[in-house]
């Protein structure tokens, strides 16, 4: 079952200058990271109930939990945490998920 790492990032004061780390360094070491299958990334327009304090959510997929755990301990993965907290540590929020299967199980006869 794949294995995702979210990063949620509010709003940087310098939004131009997060951009620029974010997109010219900081992805392509995310990147790097060994058993990586997918990275998504996504603005954050808006809420429904009108300004977000987010900015950005970044989502990377993985093949299972136990291959996102082994890419997050690897050089690569520590390259890219070190990277992290020196240029967004203040703005960011990191979870972990798993996809749910929310079809109703066949029924028996």
């Amino acid at each position: 079952m794949t294995a995702k790492l979210l990063a949620l990032y509010k709003k940087p004061s310098d939004t131009e200058a997060f951009d620029e780390h974010y997109f010219k360094t900081h992805v392509p070491l995310v990147e790097k990271m060994p058993g990586l299958l997918d990275v998504t990334l996504q603005r954050i327009m808006g809420s429904p109930m009108g300004e977000s304090p987010y900015y950005l959510l970044a989502e990377m997929t993985f093949d299972s939990m136990e291959s996102l755990q082994a890419a997050m301990g690897s050089d690569e993965g520590r390259a890219a945490g070190k990277d992290l907290m020196g240029f967004a540590g203040q703005l960011v929020q990191m979870m972990f998920t798993q996809p749910i299967n929310t079809q109703a199980p066949a029924e028996v006869s």
